[in-house]
Order: structure tokens, then C-alpha cells, then sequence
């Protein structure tokens, strides 16, 4: 099963390497830091490696079980050897230490960086980009530079799989495809190709927050530590309350936001009443002598 596997993977490599060559590579929409360069050599450098008889790698044994399934294993693998090199502290603050199936998703969406590639996330709501006012479509986000990718292989949304990001390239038929480096594919590390239309999608965990994200009671993060900060700030909400959990203080205090500002009062953070939120905050700013810039004129 996994040669004949490995064998369709290998033609589909192949296909998908012949249409690279008509296609165009995009440019990171910012600066790709260091640790994301030193991250993707270090992937590059295990393309070729092969797990051993029954399942075995090293990047399971490194992460406590030899046999593993070792996707998440090999990235995490690969995160720890750039903390090694390069004396960073990558692994558990940009990038997740995991193993289990949802966990490294999660992680993401707790530190308020997963894109979602369409629909909701799920216990949140919708996802949009900011200066956007339509909730994110499928290839709307184009994945940067040391973004992980999460798939599943069945039809519910549950992790199966997840991949490092290249870069990402563009045909003469408008379509948009990420080039990635992969662990446990299905007996190796290798390259791969996939479009950003791709239903095997679930979303990205990113390097840098790209996206904003309804937020409502029971929700925990920093997403939701930054809404609990502008409301701290407009007197919403006590400072006393700043946790980073969507309680029933932030819920009340979301509440009366939206009825001062004749928003619909559900209480749920949505893209209206952060909108409105964002627009007070700078308001109050820009009218608050501390936040003013002093700047020395030549006589």
C-alpha cells in the first residue's frame, strides 16, 4: 500500500514539478526573518530521509515514540535543531512542541496565528484579513515562508497532516500553488506541491498574525487578550479582567459596547463590533496628550 502510494506521490511530483517551471514565484508579502531561513535549510536538508522498518524515525525517538506517525514530529524535530544552531527559542514560542492529532492547530489559534483556508474555526466564528470586509475565502491567504499547513485525508476536520511552506507560485491560469516540505510522506521527507484550492486544506498556522477572528464566550487567547486590552482601555472592562479568556466580564463588557455604539447585543466579538472597536481606540488615541509624538522643528 505505501509503495503504490509513494508511487502516485512521485507522479504527482513530477507533474507538479513540469508546471512550476510555467509559473511564477511570489514574493513574501513582508521580510522572511532569519529563523524562518534557518528553518527551511534545515527541512531541505533532510529531504531524502527514509523511516525505518516498521514506521521507525528519528524524529518519533526524538519526540519519545520511535514509531509514530512523524509529521508534526519532524517539524518539531527541525525547530529544536535551529534552537540548537542558532541558540534561538523557537520551539514552544513560535512554532508548537506537539505530537497529537488537533494540538499544533490549537496551538495556533490560541496564539491568535491560524488562518483558517475557508468557512469558520470551529468554537470561533469567521476569520477575515484586515482593511477586508468579507470574511476569508478559499485562496484568499496566500501562505508565507515557515507557515505550517494542516490537512485532513477524511471529510471531517480533523488534523491528519501537517507541512512546512517554501514559497508559493503562480501559473499563466491565475491558480496559486504552495511548495512545502513534508515529513512522513509517505515514508520519507520530501517536497511537495499543492494548490491553494486544495478541500484537504484545513488552514494555516502562520508565522506572523494575519488574520482577525470572531471571538465569544469560552474562547481563550491572545486574540482575545488584545480585544480584553482596547476594552480595559475605552472603560469597558476592568484591568483586573486582562486573561486572555473570553469570560462573563468581557462578555457583559462586549455587551455594552455594543448597545452604546447601537450594535446588536449578542455579546460575540464579531466584525462589526471589532471594527467599531478598533475606530474608538484611535479615536481615544489620537485625542490623548500620552500618546502624542513630540517632534523637534529646526529654527
Amino acid at each position: 500500500m505505501k509503495r503504490a502510494l509513494a508511487l502516485l506521490l512521485a507522479l504527482g511530483l513530477l507533474l507538479s514539478c513540469a508546471l512550476a517551471e510555467q509559473e511564477e514565484r511570489l514574493e513574501p508579502v513582508e521580510v522572511v526573518p532569519d529563523y524562518v531561513e534557518w528553518l527551511l535549510e534545515v527541512a531541505g536538508e533532510e529531504v531524502g530521509y527514509r523511516e525505518g522498518d516498521h514506521g521507525w524515525s528519528k524524529y518519533g525517538e526524538w519526540a519519545g515514540d520511535p514509531y509514530a506517525q512523524w509529521c508534526a514530529e519532524f517539524l518539531c524535530w527541525c525547530v529544536d535543531q535551529v534552537d540548537q544552531r542558532h541558540g534561538t527559542h523557537l520551539l514552544g514560542r513560535i512554532f508548537p512542541l506537539y505530537s497529537g492529532q488537533n494540538t499544533g492547530r490549537a496551538w495556533f489559534i490560541r496564539a491568535g496565528r491560524f488562518v483558517v483556508r475557508s468557512g469558520e474555526v470551529e468554537g470561533w466564528g469567521y476569520e477575515w484579513l484586515p482593511g477586508h470586509d468579507s470574511f476569508l475565502r478559499a485562496g484568499d491567504y496566500v501562505p508565507q515562508p515557515g507557515d505550517y499547513v494542516f490537512f485532513t485525508w477524511t471529510s471531517d476536520s480533523d488534523t491528519d497532516h501537517v507541512a512546512l511552506v517554501e514559497y508559493c507560485t503562480q501559473g499563466t491560469d491565475g491558480k496559486v500553488r504552495m511548495h512545502v516540505i513534508e515529513g512522513n510522506n509517505p515514508v520519507g521527507v520530501a517536497r511537495n506541491v499543492y494548490s491553494l484550492q486544495d478541500t484537504r486544506i484545513l488552514g494555516y498556522g502562520t508565522v506572523r498574525d494575519m488574520a482577525e477572528i470572531t471571538m465569544r464566550y469560552g474562547n481563550s487567547g491572545e486574540k482575545v487578550r488584545q480585544l480584553q486590552e482596547s476594552l480595559i482601555y475605552l472603560g469597558y472592562l476592568e484591568p483586573r479582567f486582562l486573561s486572555g479568556d473570553f469570560g462573563r466580564a468581557t462578555a457583559e463588557a462586549v455587551r455594552a459596547f455594543q448597545s452604546r455604539f447601537g450594535l446588536r447585543g449578542n455579546s460575540v466579538a464579531n466584525q462589526a463590533t471589532q471594527r467599531r472597536l478598533q475606530e474608538e481606540v484611535e479615536k481615544k488615541r489620537d485625542q490623548d496628550p500620552v500618546t502624542w509624538t513630540v517632534v523637534d522643528e529646526d529654527d
